[in-house]
């Protein structure tokens, strides 16, 4: 059962990361689903810890780059080298050809440099003078940004941003997680692996056969739909984003042991989809109303379908 196995991930991952686990979740929802996941909040708080803990846990491959205004394309992707013995151009591949990709501060480096991860990330491969390399798989990006509001930052594209599944907070500890912190010196090295790429990859298929009632299908295109119709919204989800909201509820449906999904796992989900794709009028702005005010409208307007949906 795929609820056993990312059970035993998410106890292992808690040997490192405390008081964390709905993070986890989400972040193991977004890998089993194909997407990719954006950590947002202060330095210090385990996003890092949390993107390391993950790949150990499952054996995967890691890469961290550590993104900074300097930063260029070629030092992600990879560059074609001239070999005077062969007399030919040998490609040496770059930080991106991993597993698991830590984007480090994603939001520090150059708009030219944030955008040598969108064909990565959408498709799963990579062009370099020409030439297509395909990534190992599975490929996930765990990308980290600062607050908007600290020094030195850009503003992530639309574009960019659409191509994260969830954007979650990581938040501080509570009182009693970080007094449990400072007397159990929490383990800080290497985690054994609890599960193998195989079976990930296997339960990655699986995903699949996880049923969605019509009912529930038209319920989350309803969600979606609206985000586009909403008076105070001036950019709603895409197409692409109703696609991977659906992959994603059958990925979360899976974690809590069903094999169908309900509405309350859309309702659950869908500020974690929608928070950081959805833009705001100008009215809105000067009036005071947050994103999660007219998220939380959105919910509370749009009629949830009752019945039986397994």
């Amino acid at each position: 059962m795929i609820i056993e196995q990312m059970e035993k991930v998410i106890t292992n991952i808690e040997r490192h990361i405390v008081g964390k686990r709905e993070v986890i979740e989400l972040s193991l929802t977004a890998l089993l689903s194909g997407g990719h996941i954006l950590l947002e909040d202060v330095p210090g708080v385990g996003k890092t810890a949390l993107v390391k803990s993950l790949a150990q846990s499952m054996h995967l491959p890691f890469q961290r780059i550590q993104f900074t205004p300097d930063l260029l394309p070629s030092d992600i992707l990879g560059v074609s080298i001239y070999n005077p013995a062969t007399s030919q151009f040998e490609f040496k591949k770059g930080s991106i050809f991993g597993s698991v990709l830590l984007a480090d501060e994603l939001n520090r480096a150059s708009p030219k440099t944030q955008s040598a991860l969108l064909e990565s990330m959408e498709e799963q491969k990579v062009t370099i003078d020409g030439v297509t390399y395909e990534l190992p798989q599975p490929f996930f990006v765990m990308a980290t940004q600062n607050p908007s509001t600290h020094h030195g930052t850009y503003d992530l594209p639309e574009a960019q941003l659409d191509r994260f599944l969830f954007k979650v907070k990581m938040g501080y500890p509570t009182y009693e997680e970080e007094l449990f912190l400072l007397k159990s010196h929490v383990e800080n090295g290497v985690l054994q692996s609890v599960l193998t790429v195989e079976s990930l990859m296997a339960m990655k298929r699986e995903i699949h056969d996880v049923k969605i009632h019509e009912q529930v299908q038209r319920y989350l295109l309803d969600l979606v739909r609206a985000t586009r119709e909403h008076p105070l919204l001036d950019l709603g989800l895409s197409p692409r984003s109703a696609l991977a909201f659906q992959h994603a509820t059958k990925a979360y449906a899976t974690l809590r042991g069903r094999m169908y999904v309900t509405p309350d796992d859309i309702q659950y989900l869908f500020p974690y989809i929608a928070l950081h794709r959805i833009h705001e009028t100008k009215e809105a702005l000067f009036d005071g109303i947050t994103l999660e005010q007219i998220v939380t409208d959105l919910l509370t307007t749009t009629p949830v379908p009752v019945g039986v949906f397994v």
